[in-house]
C-alpha cells in the first residue's frame, strides 16, 4: 500500500516537474521574443537616423527636423520600454527555471526513495531464496543420512 502511494507522489511529481519546466520554457521565450523585439526597434531607430542624416545632406525645413526628432524621442521611450519590458521577462523566466529545478531535485528525491525501496525489496526476495535453499539443502542432507 505504501509502495502504491510511493509511486502516486512519483507521478504528481513529475507532472508539477513538467508543467514547471513548460512554464521555465514560455518565459524563456517570451523573453527572447521581447529581445527580438528590441532589436528590431533599435535597428528601426537606427535606419530612421541614417534616412534624416541623408536628408539632412540637401537640407530640412526646421518644422520637419522638429517633426523628426519627436519621432526619435518616442523610438527612444519604446526601446527604453522594451529594455523594462526584458528585464522583467528575464527575471520571470531566473524565477521558473529555479521553481522548475526544485521541483526537479524533488521528484528525484522521490525516485530515489523509490528506487532504495525496491533494492530493499529485491534484497528481501534474495534472502527468502536463499532460506528456502538452505531449507531444501538441510532436508536433502537429512534425507541422506538416514
Amino acid at each position: 500500500m505504501a509502495d502504491k502511494q510511493l509511486l502516486m507522489v512519483a507521478q504528481w511529481e513529475k507532472e508539477k516537474e513538467d508543467k514547471l519546466a513548460r512554464d521555465f520554457q514560455q518565459a524563456q521565450q517570451h523573453w527572447l521574443t521581447n529581445k527580438s523585439k528590441l532589436t528590431g526597434l533599435e535597428n528601426y531607430r537606427l535606419d530612421y537616423l541614417r534616412q534624416l542624416q541623408q536628408k539632412g545632406v540637401n537640407g530640412v525645413r526646421s518644422l520637419s527636423y522638429g517633426q523628426h526628432q519627436s519621432f526619435i524621442g518616442k523610438l527612444d521611450k519604446a526601446c527604453e520600454e522594451q529594455s523594462k519590458l526584458i528585464a522583467k521577462a528575464k527575471l520571470v523566466a531566473d524565477q521558473r527555471r529555479d521553481l522548475w529545478l526544485k521541483q526537479q531535485r524533488k521528484r528525484k528525491a522521490v525516485d530515489m526513495l523509490l528506487d532504495k525501496k525496491a533494492l530493499q525489496r529485491e534484497i528481501q526476495a534474495n534472502k527468502e531464496e536463499q532460506k528456502l535453499l538452505d531449507e531444501i539443502s538441510i532436508q536433502k542432507f537429512i534425507r541422506a543420512r538416514a
